[in-house]
């Protein structure tokens, strides 16, 4: 029986002698040790009740309501990097950039917290992060490190808190999954170069919401629907945690596509994603698995933010079904 590969390990062989690639390691086992302390939290579930209540009166930079654990965990992931090669973490939880090392060569962007409002009922959540380099020679002011294509994250993943703690990673050379080992403390390495099937008969969406989103769309869930009597000759299942990392983990596990489109009510037009830290990290993940990623007509990685907070709709998922839905539109 084969030894599992610790993510320690792993990192220090990706890595090797390389300043760069030493950074973005010693970058990703901090994220990765400040996972461990939030899904503590999170295991906690009720006993921790004060953590699931909205915080204050106003929603965070995101515009959406801010949860004290969503504050907690941002801290701790602020804590972990402080001593890393980060010159900045961009949060969703924050309206600006957060300084941390003056010579940091690095800027990380996280949602501290995805689906936070499932705490309170014992649905996976999870990280999410996002790494590019920094060079503050190159950048006018530390905003515009963030405000690129998708194209030039060097690393990024997100860690999911269910009945396993997982992280799911990339560094550009294919998509790992590495799950935390409770008795050694490790996390170990489940999953290399993962593949989402090009094909399938699965998708995740909001379908409560249909008569609110565009034709494009509605005729997609119609033809879905119609099944093998329909124009796309299969019969479908709908699954939908309503948790992104969940929903994602789900993806990269059997395939299937993730959809969040943009609709008619107010605050949804622009689509309800967040650009930086979420969908760039997925559709990075994504593509890494030979998977496929847009905003129904543009590949993500190739959208530049005109906004550290800026909303976008997302689809993502098994190659064909992304290319498919792109197609209605």
């Amino acid at each position: 029986m084969s030894v599992a590969v610790s993510l320690k390990t792993y990192l220090a062989d990706w890595a090797g002698s390389d300043a760069s690639r030493q950074a973005v390691a010693a970058t990703v086992t901090a994220i990765a040790e400040a996972g461990l302390g939030i899904a503590d939290l999170v295991a906690r579930g009720p006993l921790e009740e004060g953590l699931a209540n909205i915080r204050g009166v106003d929603p965070n930079a995101g515009g959406d309501a801010q949860k004290e654990l969503d504050v907690v965990a941002e801290e701790l992931i602020r804590e972990k990097l402080l001593p890393t090669p980060t010159a900045f973490l961009a949060s969703e939880e924050s309206e600006e950039l957060i300084p941390l090392n003056p010579e940091g060569r690095l800027v990380v962007a996280v949602d501290p917290l995805d689906g936070s409002s499932n705490i309170d009922t014992n649905v996976s959540v999870g990280t999410i992060y996002s790494i590019m380099p920094y060079d503050a020679a190159a950048f006018a002011k530390p905003e515009d490190a963030v405000m690129r294509p998708g194209s030039a994250q060097v690393a990024a993943g997100f860690l999911a808190y269910g009945p396993a703690t997982i992280l799911v990673a990339t560094f550009g050379e294919g998509t790992q999954v590495f799950v935390h080992d409770r008795r050694t403390g490790e996390f170990l390495l489940a999953r290399s170069d993962v593949e989402i099937p090009a094909e399938t008969k699965e998708y995740g969406i909001n379908q409560s919401n249909v008569r609110h989103w565009d034709a494009p769309m509605q005729r997609y869930l119609a033809d879905c629907l119609a099944g093998k009597e329909g124009p796309r000759g299969k019969d479908f299942n709908m699954r939908w945690v309503g948790s992104m990392v969940a929903d994602a983990f789900r993806i990269f596990t059997r395939g299937g596509v993730y959809v969040y489109p943009r609709d008619k009510r107010k605050g949804y037009d622009n689509g309800r994603l967040r650009l930086i830290y979420e969908a760039f990290p997925l559709a990075f993940l994504v593509e890494q698995a030979k998977g496929g990623a847009t905003d129904g007509t543009t590949r993500i990685l190739d959208i530049t933010p005109h906004h550290i907070h800026q909303r976008i709709p997302l689809v993502f998922g098994s190659k064909a079904e992304v290319d498919a839905i792109a197609s209605y539109y």
